[in-house]
């Protein structure tokens, strides 16, 4: 779906703030900004976050099915949003895989023992990128 040595891959590796929007259960957006990570190989995007979070707290609740979630990266006239399915990941290796590729992207996070992880697989890209 994505080329790897792509401009949209590219994008997604300059350091950028995103946002990640859910539906609260009354039907309204809950969005809020993220660092966020592609991982193409995977057809995934990370974002860590505690599992205190409003937005990871609806997540686990909606069990192995997930949500549906957009990830929205924005540089001037370039943008892209991804949409797909937002799943909690917390389990130690999901949550240090995470974090490196954070560190990569931005910078090393802060220690935080209540640390998860939302996996968003993609299913739809949109943007002025080229796909």
């Amino acid at each position: 779906m994505i080329d790897p040595d792509g401009e949209l891959a590219a994008f997604w590796r300059e350091r950028h703030l995103c946002t990640i929007t859910t539906i609260r259960p009354d039907g309204t957006p809950h969005v809020v900004p993220v660092g966020a990570t592609l991982d193409v190989a995977a057809g995934i995007v990370r974002v860590i976050t505690s599992g205190e979070s409003a937005k990871a707290r609806r997540i686990r609740a909606a069990g192995p099915d997930g949500v549906p979630a957009a990830i929205c990266q924005v540089d001037g006239r370039r943008w892209t949003t991804i949409e797909g399915t937002a799943v909690l990941r917390d389990d130690a290796d999901s949550v240090r895989l995470a974090e490196e590729r954070y560190a990569e992207r931005y910078r090393t996070p802060r220690v935080n023992p209540k640390r998860v992880v939302l996996e968003i697989s993609i299913r739809r890209v949109l943007g002025t990128v080229t796909m």
